[in-house]
Protein backbone atom coordinates (compact mmCIF):
# COMPACT_ATOMS: atom_id res chain seq x y z
CA UNK A 1 0.00 0.00 0.00
CA UNK A 2 1.34 3.29 -0.83
CA UNK A 3 1.91 6.08 1.49
CA UNK A 4 1.78 9.90 0.93
CA UNK A 5 2.43 13.01 3.15
CA UNK A 6 -0.35 14.99 3.68
CA UNK A 7 1.14 18.19 1.78
CA UNK A 8 1.82 15.47 -1.42
CA UNK A 9 -2.19 14.06 -0.59
CA UNK A 10 -3.64 18.31 -0.41
CA UNK A 11 -1.73 18.79 -4.05
CA UNK A 12 -2.70 16.00 -5.55
CA UNK A 13 -6.35 15.12 -3.77
CA UNK A 14 -8.15 14.63 -7.36
CA UNK A 15 -5.61 11.99 -8.69
CA UNK A 16 -5.14 10.29 -5.52
CA UNK A 17 -9.10 9.90 -5.04
CA UNK A 18 -9.97 8.64 -8.48
CA UNK A 19 -6.76 5.90 -7.67
CA UNK A 20 -8.63 4.91 -4.58
CA UNK A 21 -11.95 4.74 -6.79
CA UNK A 22 -10.18 1.81 -8.60
CA UNK A 23 -9.09 0.00 -5.80
CA UNK A 24 -5.40 1.70 -4.93
CA UNK A 25 -6.06 2.18 -1.60
CA UNK A 26 -3.62 4.48 -0.04
CA UNK A 27 -2.50 6.20 3.41
CA UNK A 28 -1.99 9.69 4.33
CA UNK A 29 0.55 10.28 7.15
CA UNK A 30 1.54 13.72 8.96
CA UNK A 31 5.39 13.50 9.95
CA UNK A 32 5.56 10.24 9.35
CA UNK A 33 2.75 8.99 11.18
CA UNK A 34 -0.66 7.37 9.51
CA UNK A 35 -3.46 8.87 9.81
CA UNK A 36 -5.68 7.94 7.45
CA UNK A 37 -6.47 5.27 5.03
CA UNK A 38 -8.41 6.22 2.01
CA UNK A 39 -10.36 3.27 0.17
CA UNK A 40 -12.89 3.00 -2.22
CA UNK A 41 -16.69 3.54 -1.19
CA UNK A 42 -18.69 0.08 -2.34
CA UNK A 43 -21.58 1.12 -4.03
CA UNK A 44 -24.71 -0.18 -2.34
CA UNK A 45 -26.42 -2.89 -3.97
CA UNK A 46 -30.31 -3.20 -4.28
CA UNK A 47 -31.87 -5.87 -2.19
CA UNK A 48 -33.64 -7.19 -4.64
CA UNK A 49 -35.27 -6.22 -8.35
CA UNK A 50 -38.51 -5.60 -8.67
CA UNK A 51 -40.39 -7.82 -10.65
CA UNK A 52 -44.08 -7.77 -11.84
CA UNK A 53 -46.73 -9.55 -10.19
CA UNK A 54 -44.45 -9.75 -6.75
CA UNK A 55 -47.96 -9.45 -5.05
CA UNK A 56 -50.06 -12.60 -7.40
CA UNK A 57 -52.39 -14.13 -4.87
CA UNK A 58 -52.04 -11.87 -2.23
CA UNK A 59 -54.37 -9.02 -3.28
CA UNK A 60 -58.23 -9.68 -4.96
CA UNK A 61 -59.69 -7.38 -7.43
CA UNK A 62 -63.48 -6.75 -7.23
CA UNK A 63 -65.44 -7.74 -9.77
CA UNK A 64 -66.97 -4.67 -10.13
CA UNK A 65 -63.82 -2.48 -10.05
CA UNK A 66 -64.65 -0.72 -13.51
CA UNK A 67 -67.47 0.78 -12.12
CA UNK A 68 -66.76 1.17 -8.21
CA UNK A 69 -68.17 4.69 -7.36
CA UNK A 70 -69.36 5.44 -10.69
CA UNK A 71 -72.80 7.51 -9.18
CA UNK A 72 -70.40 9.06 -6.36
CA UNK A 73 -68.03 9.99 -9.39
CA UNK A 74 -70.89 11.25 -11.61
CA UNK A 75 -72.35 13.66 -8.40
CA UNK A 76 -68.63 14.78 -8.13
CA UNK A 77 -68.94 16.21 -11.72
CA UNK A 78 -72.46 17.34 -11.63
CA UNK A 79 -71.77 19.37 -8.37
CA UNK A 80 -74.31 17.71 -6.50
CA UNK A 81 -71.94 16.21 -3.62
Amino acid sequence: MRTYNIHFAKTHLSRLVEAAAKGEAFLITKAGKPMVKVVACKARESSRTQRFGFMAGQITVPDDFNTMGADEIQQLFEGKA
